[in-house]
């Protein structure tokens, strides 16, 4: 009778050491040397607020952090906006399964290659003699080059929706396959138009599709560094970018400091996320 009481916990216990050793343990690591102090040589195990008190009270701080909002947002809307398209497309107008799975794996291509290698071909793509500008030169659309199309916030967007809108394309896909084809049929048989049946059937079933989502994308954008680093040819910057600063000059205590506002920052959000759509009562 013991043996069977303790059965659940004993079958809990392997991830429960796995999730303390690789996730809990690093996570309050972080939090520790957040309170340590250090100067430009040494790092001091100590219990001081300077780090959080120099990253709250620094204006160039909140610029960094408004600005990594900036990109969360707006890359948040474009991947919402083309990752549902891609995912209705593929779930309501291509009928065979077997060409949805083969569409749906053309998708993810791309992802057999490094991120890096991904978001660096844009370079010869964007740049002043590029192919995008030598081909409007050529068509005679511009008399010279674009120059805010590469090193700039709409290099940093456009690198970071090409990286992450499978991230919106797959959970969205997911939940349209889920949804029963009989209830578009009985709004179409009510008199809806596709655009009442869109609008009142399918995006509100797909809610928990969008609501994961958007916590891959928006998780993924507010941690990002490299792709601002090389996108934005260090004209912008963000939350990521500023730690790997901080530990590039052996600056641990403050890198951690901020680490730990953008955890919170980033439960945050997702909270919100969480709070308008209850992903466990929609599925």
């Amino acid at each position: 009778m013991t043996l069977y009481r303790i059965a659940p916990y004993l079958q809990a216990a392997p991830l429960t050491l796995i999730l303390a050793a690789f996730l809990v343990l690093p996570i309050a690591t972080i939090v520790m040397v957040s309170f340590w102090d250090y100067d430009s040589i040494q790092i001091f195990p100590d219990f001081v607020f300077t780090n959080y008190e120099e990253t709250i009270t620094s204006p160039v701080t909140w610029r960094t952090y408004l600005n990594t909002l900036k990109y969360t947002v707006i890359v948040w809307a474009v991947t919402l906006l083309v990752g549902f398209w891609v995912a209705y497309y593929l779930a309501f107008h291509i009928r065979s399964a077997t060409m949805q799975m083969v569409l749906f794996l053309v998708c993810t291509i791309p992802f057999l290659t490094s991120n890096i290698i991904r978001m660096i071909s844009w370079i010869p793509f964007l740049g002043r003699n590029g192919l995008l500008n030598q081909s409007l030169m050529t068509m005679g659309l511009i008399d010279q080059p674009l120059e805010f199309l590469l090193f700039s916030d709409f290099a940093v967007v456009l690198a970071m929706v090409h990286l992450y809108t499978l991230f919106m394309v797959t959970p969205i896909f997911n939940t349209l396959m889920r949804i029963d084809r009989a209830l578009i049929e009985a709004a179409r048989d009510a008199g809806a138009n596709a655009f009442q049946i869109l609008t009142n059937v399918i995006l509100p079933l797909a809610k928990p599709g969008i609501a994961i989502g958007s916590i891959f994308v928006v998780t993924l954008v507010m941690g990002d560094f490299i792709t601002v680093r090389f996108m934005s040819g260090g004209q912008s910057a963000s939350v990521g970018l500023m730690m790997a600063n901080q530990i590039a000059l052996l600056q641990y205590p403050a890198a951690a400091a901020n680490a730990v506002i953008l955890l919170v920052l980033v439960l945050l959000l997702v909270a919100a996320i969480l709070r308008i759509v209850n992903i466990r009562k929609e599925l």
